[in-house]
């Protein structure tokens, strides 16, 4: 097994100890609304949000950082960071991104040293960087080896595992049913990594409404299990 491959296992590990089970991501607001409350309206959800709203923002950005680390352009990761805080209209999913991002860097900055992750110490401790999680994922994710379609599966597949494991904990749905559908949507899963291994730019950061309308309203819900 190659040393790339383990550490894609380990970077995009659904277990990582950085709080990513504490946010539904607008998820909650649906559930609540009756809008996803069954095995085939998670599947539409799920399908929608990866396309419209994932491969145009979280994905392209991971593929255009990891680009920006192969030519050593420091001043473009900035760019993009910037570019991705930006895109993040819903108060919650911005600080979610960033929450997210700097307690990654708690726990691969101190186990690489290179060149690269010394810049993003120095940008953080300057603040001159957001630390999305996105980014900063693409950034180890190049400095650990990690081949950028690789990188990219293991993206998708850790966001949507974590909206299943959430739909079943919400609505409820059994595991069983979770694991179906999560086999089920691979395929679209490959055909997003293709997409985003060289992003529209045209579309990137674009906003998809109806998600970001629901993912704000989840901060006046009566009731909440997550932070987002």
């Amino acid at each position: 097994m190659k040393s790339s491959l383990l550490h894609l296992l380990h970077l995009s590990d659904p277990t990582l100890p950085i709080g990513g089970f504490s946010h539904s991501y607008g998820l909650e607001t649906y559930t609540q609304k009756e809008i996803v409350k069954s095995v085939e309206s998670v599947r539409v959800f799920l399908t929608e949000i990866l396309t419209h709203s994932i491969l145009p923002n979280e994905a392209s950005f991971i593929s255009l950082v990891y680009d920006a680390c192969e030519q050593k352009d420091w001043d473009k990761i900035i760019e993009l960071d910037g570019l991705c805080h930006a895109s993040k209209l819903p108060k919650e999913i911005r600080t979610a991104s960033q929450k997210l991002g700097i307690r990654l860097t708690k726990i691969f900055n101190p186990l690489i040293e290179t060149e690269l992750i010394q810049e993003l110490k120095l940008a953080l401790k300057n603040k001159s960087i957001n630390g999305h999680y996105c980014i900063l994922y693409a950034i180890y994710a190049h400095e650990l080896k990690i081949v950028k379609q690789e990188a990219l599966e293991g993206f998708f597949y850790n966001t949507t595992i974590g909206y299943i494991t959430n739909a079943v904990k919400l609505i409820p749905l059994s595991q069983d049913s979770g694991q179906v559908m999560l086999f089920e949507l691979l395929p679209v899963l490959e055909k997003l990594t293709q997409k985003a291994l060289q992003p529209n730019l045209d579309v990137l950061g674009m906003s998809a409404t109806a998600f970001d309308i629901r993912a704000m309203e989840h901060e006046n819900l009566y009731s909440r299990l997550y932070m987002s």
